[in-house]
């Protein structure tokens, strides 16, 4: 008698486990259509055009970049991460919360320009003579 422990395989692992025909699941019905909104002002429409940019979610992605932190600024965003799991019952990856960090970082920018956080930041960075690479 073999000791190994048998295993299933992959095809067992990965099987489908219900018909697409089956009745079981039911798709709920597609909401109503919303009210026209009344027409924006153009600054109205710069902020929508702003807000529309968001983190992609979970989606598969086609593109990945590493980046390094400091071990301070992991335990801030492991900190805020868990502080929006706590406090707001929003469960997020640390990917994701970068896709957010990133999405409002380039919205503010494309609103606000000159005046806008990462501007400012990366200026006073650069008179502190501080480098990112």
């Amino acid at each position: 008698m073999s000791r190994r422990a048998s295993l299933p395989g992959a095809s067992e692992l990965f099987r489908l486990t219900s018909s697409p025909a089956s009745p079981a699941i039911e798709r709920p019905a597609a909401p109503a259509p919303a009210e026209p909104l009344p027409k924006k002002s153009a600054d109205a429409d710069q902020l929508s055009r702003a807000a529309a940019r968001s983190g992609s979610g979970r989606t598969k992605h086609d593109a990945k970049i590493t980046v390094y932190v400091s071990g301070d600024e992991l335990l801030a965003m492991e900190q805020t991460r868990l502080n929006l799991r706590a406090k707001h019952n929003l469960v997020v990856d640390r990917g994701r919360l970068v896709r957010e960090a990133v999405a409002v970082l380039i919205a503010d920018f494309d609103q606000r320009g000159e005046d806008s956080v990462l501007v400012q930041r990366l200026q006073a960075m650069e008179e502190e003579g501080g480098t990112e690479g």
